[in-house]
């Protein structure tokens, strides 16, 4: 798995909501980032069987036979793939997700398949199995977890052997750190941390009194981020402003950066709209805060 994972979940659409499926990325835009991404290292893809109904799977499937390059895939189901169709985790659906998946990527197995969120109508350990299942025949590497809880996690290890948890994580949310990261550390598990940039909070992408930007998170999907738009959280990012220009680099540049001095965490997640997005990446790499530099780096955010 690389350092940084390209998140495909704007190809086609944004994320699993259904009003969006169409929109986000076009086929020839991602095709673009996936060059791009692949060229700077990153050979991991993460993506889902929802993210653009279905077109984000196929994209990267059609990607893979037009270049000849294999990435390192994660893949999930939870979510419908159409307004109205059916969610959740059940064995049957499971199984149903996971081959529709495959025909999309042209694969014959992904390297690591999550659930993408928590089921509360589904037995855990009937979805536990299910993804052992898969595991033990081949079709996947490995199976894990996203977007779970510390308890929600401790009762998934109690029952199965999940090895990965893909949880949002950034200098902006830091939940993960007093439950499900140390569950991780003391299992030995891999942890990925998406949204590292919180939505283009700590992008320097919001002002002040002034409308979010066209076609950013905020504009468009800002539920998940509406807790940051605060007095304190704009005086803790002019804080966080100034220390990327003391370490000459971007904003994005600095919080990949944290994000991947943290010890507990395998891989970073980054959805780029656009190549030159990924200058972050590059200065991230080149970066690699020490210890007592993420810690400073992070006290800028305290009680923010």
């Amino acid at each position: 798995m690389s350092r940084i994972v390209l998140g495909c979940g704007n190809f086609g659409g944004i994320g699993s909501a259904p009003e969006f499926f169409g929109g986000g990325e076009s086929r020839e835009e991602a095709f673009a980032l996936m060059d791009a991404a692949w060229d700077l290292g990153m050979t991991t893809f993460d993506t889902a069987d929802a993210y653009g109904g279905g077109r984000s799977e196929t994209w990267i499937g059609e990607w893979i036979r037009a270049t000849g390059r294999r990435p390192t895939i994660i893949t999930k189901t939870w979510n419908p793939m159409s307004a109205g169709a059916d969610h959740g985790l059940a064995p049957a659906r499971i199984e149903r997700q996971f081959r529709s998946g495959l025909e999309r990527l042209g694969v014959d197995g992904v390297d690591v398949y999550l659930a993408h969120e928590f089921d509360p109508d589904t037995p855990l350990d009937e979805t536990m199995a299910s993804f052992e299942a898969l595991v033990e025949r081949g079709g996947a590497r490995a199976y894990g977890v996203s977007n779970f809880d510390a308890e929600q996690l401790g009762a998934a290890l109690e029952i199965g052997s999940p090895t990965v948890v893909e949880n949002s994580y950034s200098l902006l949310e830091r939940g993960d750190e007093s439950g499900v990261l140390p569950l991780c550390r003391g299992r030995g598990l891999g942890y990925l941390a998406f949204g590292p940039l919180a939505g283009g909070w700590l992008a320097g992408r919001y002002s002040r009194g002034e409308q979010p930007p066209a076609g950013s998170r905020m504009a468009t999907r800002p539920e998940p981020y509406e807790q940051f738009r605060t007095e304190r959280t704009f005086a803790a990012l002019d804080r966080f402003g100034a220390a990327a220009d003391e370490h000459g680099v971007s904003q994005s540049g600095l919080a990949l950066a944290w994000t991947l001095a943290q010890p507990d965490v395998t891989a970073a997640i980054v959805g780029p709209r656009r190549p030159e997005h990924l200058r972050a990446v590059t200065e991230a790499l080149e970066l690699q805060l020490s210890a007592d530099e993420a810690e400073a780096i992070a006290g800028l955010f305290a009680g923010g």
